[in-house]
């Protein structure tokens, strides 16, 4: 403490109370993650075309900085394989439990509401595609190259939820347009 009768101390402890409340408020997931995340997509074999329901598309292997709350589809094709649609789903994540305890109910609000702590799933996106003519299925993969699931399984597991997210985000686009 200063001479200057504890004014040092109490710049301190505003700063303090500032950070405390615009963590508060604005969300600790919102902080740390932000509303989007860089998200890899990649095929075996590699050059398939990628495009995602949310307009955009690459070619295998490719990232893309995706919205955290939003469900998508993505559609790969490539000469000689089958044609297939993985359904990726926003997912809760850990940042939850950690944001109400420190962000309170408002910053959990504020994270709920933007998305931030939120993940896509799967994450990476990794898919071996099946060859034209073959009765293999098209099988997603974990980044050890393990298979998680066929496309076909993932995609039910998971149908009700994104095709609802993607409807409702469907509807919040068509009526921001019209306003």
């Amino acid at each position: 403490i200063k001479a200057d009768g504890g004014k040092s101390m109490e710049k301190v402890y505003a700063v303090a109370a500032a950070t405390i409340g615009f963590v508060a408020l604005s969300g600790c997931a919102t902080v740390i993650n932000g509303t989007s995340q860089d998200y890899q997509i990649e095929s075996s074999p590699e050059g398939a075309k990628a495009v995602l329901s949310s307009g955009e598309s690459c070619t295998t292997p490719c990232e893309i900085s995706l919205k955290r709350r939003n469900d998508i589809s993505v559609s790969f094709d490539l000469a000689g394989y089958k044609s297939e649609t993985v359904l990726v789903q926003s997912r809760t994540g850990g940042a939850g439990v950690g944001n109400i305890l420190l962000g309170g109910v408002i910053g959990a609000g504020v994270d709920a509401s933007n998305g931030s702590m939120n993940s896509l799933y799967p994450r990476p996106l990794r898919i071996k595609l099946a060859a034209d003519g073959s009765s293999e299925e098209a099988i997603l993969l974990d980044k050890k190259d393990e298979t998680i699931s066929t496309v076909a399984a993932h995609n039910e597991k998971v149908r009700a939820d994104v095709e609802e997210g993607i409807a409702k985000q469907k509807a919040k686009a068509e009526k921001k347009a019209k306003d």
